[in-house]
């Protein structure tokens, strides 16, 4: 009865697969061998019902604890993830943070879009609207293929983003004008809207300035007016005097 169960303890499955493989009983049932048998000697499965400690959360001797009692600190804290992409894209935003303001495309076909593009050919790619992340993938792409520095590769990666932003605002104020040409009518424009918001908070901060000037004008005249109102003296008691 204790060695039925123990066969199946999860840190024997693989010793008890491995007999069964190396069987000559039945030389042909399991030929070629299941490929689950690699990834459980290359990943062995966990003894206990919890999740285990990753590798980055192992104290070394020279940080345990010196009493038991005290438990180590951000041990159940998850591990950072840092990707190469992460600086990059932070300085690229931090120098240009007027494109974080652009709206951006976050479907894809398939999930997969990223197997059609090949940055090697510049920033220009199928199926992807031009943004800071092409300048951090291209510039990814020259550093560790190119073998160019980081600065390098960012200034290299930042001229060929500024050329094409620029091709896109000719290409779409040319197509607005002749739109313009041919009686479209697109509305105020953002310049219109917002004088018109300021002159509107100009002319009510107006308003109230003269009411506040107004108010102050009245306030000095009485304190020089010297109005005192004096108690009212019966004409008996002045005869009287």
């Amino acid at each position: 009865m204790a060695r039925g169960p123990s066969r199946l303890l999860a840190s024997r499955v693989h010793r008890t697969a491995t007999e069964h493989l190396s069987s000559t009983i039945y030389p042909e049932t399991y030929n070629p061998p299941p490929p689950w048998v690699t990834a459980l000697a290359n990943i062995p499965p966990s003894e206990i019902w919890t999740r285990p400690y990753p590798a980055q959360h192992s104290l070394s001797p020279a940080h345990l604890p010196k009493s038991r009692k005290t438990p180590p600190k951000n041990l159940y804290r998850p591990t950072k993830i840092v990707h190469p992409e992460d600086r990059l894209r932070k300085d690229f935003y931090s120098d240009h943070p007027w494109e974080l303001a652009r709206p951006k495309l976050l479907m894809e076909i398939d999930g997969k879009d990223a197997r059609y593009w090949d940055w090697s050919k510049g920033l220009r790619q199928p199926g992807m609207k031009l943004s800071g992340e092409s300048v951090v993938q291209r510039q990814l792409w020259l550093m560790e293929v190119a073998g160019m520095p980081k600065k390098k590769a960012y200034d290299v990666a930042r001229k060929e983003f500024y050329k094409l932003r620029r091709f896109e605002e000719t290409e779409a104020r040319i197509a607005q004008e002749e739109a313009r040409a041919y009686g479209a009518y697109f509305g105020k424009t953002v310049n219109q809207v917002g004088m018109e918001l300021e002159d509107k908070e100009y002319s009510a901060w107006l308003k109230w300035a003269g009411e506040e000037i107004e108010g102050q004008e009245m306030e000095r005249q009485a304190a020089y007016a010297n109005d005192i109102d004096l108690p009212e003296v019966e004409e008996d008691a002045v005869v009287e005097a």
